[in-house]
């Protein structure tokens, strides 16, 4: 009954009564919130897929019961003002408070989010220890954690980072391109996953949690204006249809000019259109079963993609061919410009649907489904980087298909020995595009016989089939009230089938001798025929946690995790037939960590030290020869270094928090990496090289948070983001050409929040990079011995006004 009770003045607090709570402060009523589901939290509610929510039946039968825990919770939330509030994560596919979870792991809930008016996943290494984002657009995306995971433009391999969204694994990273619409929180687990989750990573796991249908009515509406034409409405509507059903649909329209010039045309370039919508129903007939059914929608229509010059290399080739062909690249990368005739451009389309059933058995053990069928449509056209008709366009489009499905068998809580079992299963099918189509002055800018390559089009196939099986499961031993141990296995086995073809040339002339023998070893006919991987991918977790007391938690953990080798989805070049395949990339982790609470809950201090050892490491390299990507097995690679996240609460409604990473990670063995310009040779030993792509020494983040009432329902507030990170090389070859500068960056915003009847008003003037720094995210080989960039978005001041009704 006690339960009930926490959970209906939980439902009171969020709108149905508001008149216990009228003299409260936005500030009051947040943390009021806060401590009702602590408070539930410690009673042994259990949260999951709302499962155990209130109906409007039992509030009504309650309602006497619901104004005197509301009266309570307002005074406890007076007491609770100056504490950091507690977060509850699913990590371990129960719901549970973040620090009582022995992994590293961080959160960041809907307020952080737009609080730093971070609505792209590209701006989250921003707020998120040893994290990297590697984007030039959906297809070319990548996340890396401590180092680990860059490898962005290849269909035939998957992240070592695995994406989820609502418990869906998101098989190609640029899935997750799409603005944060309606996200509840984002937890990012660190080090070798896939005891648990569905798929087996080696690197990190990203959970996406979007809010769910509320039975209260919850609607919301938001308007946002800024520089280089950055316009963004967002709409939410929630609500019962009757006791035992409720739904929720959100959508979003995004505009931006761009902040690139192109010169040729006068136009702003690295912008567009993305909208998308998101509509859910929850269905929950009795206390014993609950179904989440998702259906999601996102487009983009955008310029993303445009590189920007950054240098010509050791030799300066790419220059001197321009210059002889008559075109006039932007060389000073300062000047946020580029020249092309013909610019870039990104057409995304995806989609899918999913559902997520409960049941709870007899004996309290919990049975749930996650079924779901996801598509991702991607079509380029891509610039060669100059005015004049080079390469008129050139680039791959591709087309995925996806289903997963993923059953588990929780055991009852609070028993000796606690365990989550399942199987998961995962289909993809994959084709892409691989097209060049080449102008009149091909021959000429590339040295190559007249007629060889000028006006000649070219067009290749990949497709991809994966199946992929798996059986995992994890337990938790209560040793005694202090001592916990967790063990976990899984066992995943994929049977992978490609082929790679390329149609024989056309257009331009007819031509023979040297100029054909060109044109062949170039876009020559291929067929590479049925090319099969098959795969046992095992992975083990061994986890020995105590609990020095109540509010500090010590833990050392060892894992192992394996993903799956990949398939070159495009023809070899250089690196020959060899180069179609790529092995298993295996990791061995292993990791000690404390959380603590500390000072009454006013200081929280998390820590890890982490050593993990990948072998095979998959990469992407860059064959000058054919001016192509393809995949490899970068050799041995250890990462290791020191995490903190801490928060503190300097004084009533501010808080303090910072986050940071010390990685050293680097070769341990890579004896055939490719050569960088400025060295002779077709392979070089990178073996003992902190050399890895986009990987920083160092990281950090530091946010302050203040909140104050200033009259009766009025909040005033402010948020400050200060993130750094070292420099880092950024491409494969570590040439000292394609060095990304350190760089740090800074947000603001402040606001006011007021509360007029039932409508709750937050206005906001925010500043993203307030110092309008130059700095770059990304560097990328470009043909011949150049090197492009992706150039860090400038200063942007804009105004937000949102409505919660």
């Amino acid at each position: 009954m006690q339960q009930k009770k926490l959970v209906v003045a939980l439902a009171t607090v969020y709108g149905l009564g508001w008149t216990v709570l009228a003299n409260a402060s936005p500030a009051e009523l947040a943390v009021a919130t806060a401590a009702l589901s602590s408070a539930a939290l410690a009673s042994g509610a259990e949260a999951s897929a709302g499962a155990d929510a209130a109906t409007g039946a039992d509030v009504a039968a309650d309602a006497a019961d619901t104004v005197a825990a509301a009266s309570a919770a307002t005074a406890a939330a007076d007491a609770s003002l100056d504490v950091i509030a507690r977060v509850t994560v699913s990590a371990r596919r129960r719901v549970e408070s973040s620090q009582s979870v022995p992994t590293t792991l961080s959160v960041l809930d809907s307020s952080a989010l737009e609080g730093n008016r971070v609505y792209r996943v590209q701006d989250l290494q921003q707020l998120l220890p040893s994290t990297t984002v590697n984007y030039v657009h959906a297809r070319q995306m990548s996340f890396a954690v401590r180092g680990l995971g860059n490898n962005p433009a290849s269909d035939g391999l998957e992240g070592s980072v695995g994406v989820y969204l609502d418990n869906v694994y998101l098989a190609r990273p640029g899935m997750a391109a799409f603005d944060a619409l309606d996200i509840q929180q984002l937890e990012l687990l660190r080090g070798p996953q896939g005891t648990l989750f569905g798929k087996n990573t080696t690197a990190g796991v990203l959970n996406i949690t979007s809010k769910q249908p509320t039975y209260r009515s919850e609607n919301s509406a938001q308007l946002a204006f800024g520089q280089q034409g950055y316009v963004q409405g967002k709409a939410v509507l929630s609500g019962a249809f009757s006791d035992t059903a409720a739904g929720r649909i959100a959508v979003y329209k995004t505009h931006e000019d761009g902040y690139i010039t192109n010169i040729h045309t006068g136009k702003k370039v690295q912008g567009g259109d993305r909208d998308g919508v998101r509509a859910q129903l929850l269905l929950e007939p009795d206390a014993n079963f609950s179904a989440r059914l998702i259906a999601d929608y996102n487009r983009e229509d955008s310029n993303n993609g445009t590189l920007v010059f950054y240098n010509a290399g050791p030799s300066g080739k790419f220059l001197t061919q321009a210059a002889a062909v008559g075109g006039h690249p932007v060389t000073d990368p300062s000047l946020r410009q580029v020249n092309l005739d013909n610019g870039s451009h990104v057409d995304v389309h995806q989609g899918g649907v999913s559902g997520e059933l409960n049941w709870k058995l007899a004996n309290d053990y919990k049975l749930t489904s996650i079924s779901a069928a996801r598509f991702w449509n991607f079509t380029p056209h891509n610039d060669d980087g100059l005015e004049v008709p080079v390469t008129l366009n050139v680039g791959s489009a591709a087309r995925h298909r996806q289903f997963t499905q993923e059953l588990r068998l929780a055991t009852p809580l609070g028993q000796p020995v606690e365990s989550v079992f399942g199987a998961y299963y995962y289909y993809q099918n994959l084709d892409n595009i691989n097209f060049t189509y080449n102008g009149p002055l091909a021959d000429k800018f590339n040295g190559t016989p007249a007629g060889a390559w000028s006006n000649v089009t070219s067009i290749g196939n990949g497709h991809l089939r994966v199946n992929s099986y798996a059986l995992f499961g994890q337990s938790i031993w209560h040793i005694d009230p202090q001592w916990d141990l967790t063990g976990g296995v899984r066992a995943t086995y994929e049977d992978k089938l490609a082929q790679v073809t390329r149609d024989a040339p056309y257009g331009g002339v007819a031509v023979s001798g040297a100029a054909l023998a060109s044109r062949n070893a170039r876009f020559g006919a291929y067929n590479s025929g049925d090319v099969h991987l098959n795969k046992l991918s095992p992975s083990a977790l061994l986890t020995l946690a105590y609990k020095v007391d109540t509010d500090v938690l010590a833990f050392a953990s060892a894992s192992h995790g394996e993903k799956s080798g990949g398939i070159n989805l495009s023809v070899p070049g250089a690196a020959g037939e060899s180069s179609l395949k790529v092995n298993n990339e295996k990791a061995n982790n292993l990791e000690l960590g404390v959380k603590s609470n500390l000072l009454g809950r006013r200081v929280q201090l998390n820590a890890s030290l982490f050593w993990n050892d990948v072998s095979g490491y998959q990469s992407n390299a860059y064959d000058p020869v054919s001016a192509t990507s393809y995949l490899t097995n970068a050799g041995t690679v250890r990462s290791r270094g020191l995490e903190l996240d801490s928060s503190v609460v300097l004084a009533r409604g501010f808080t303090v928090s910072a986050n940071g990473s010390f990685n050293d990670v680097k070769y341990k063995e890579y004896k055939n990496a490719p050569c960088p310009p400025e060295r002779a040779g077709t392979f070089c030993d990178l073996s003992g090289r902190a050399a890895l792509v986009n990987a920083p020494r160092w990281i950090g983040n530091l946010a302050a948070q203040y909140a104050t009432a200033v009259a009766a329902n009025v909040e005033a507030y402010g948020n400050i983001n200060y993130a750094y990170r070292s420099s880092t090389y950024g491409t494969l070859d570590a040439s000292e050409y394609a060095r990304i500068p350190a760089y740090s960056l800074t947000n603001l915003s402040a606001g006011v929040k007021l509360r007029q009847g039932s409508t709750r008003w937050d206005v906001s003037l925010w500043a993203k990079n307030l110092f309008d720094k130059q700095y770059y995210t990304s560097m990328w080989n470009t043909s011949p011995a150049a090197y492009n960039t992706v150039i860090g978005t400038p200063r942007q001041i804009g105004l937000t006004a949102r409505a919660d009704f």
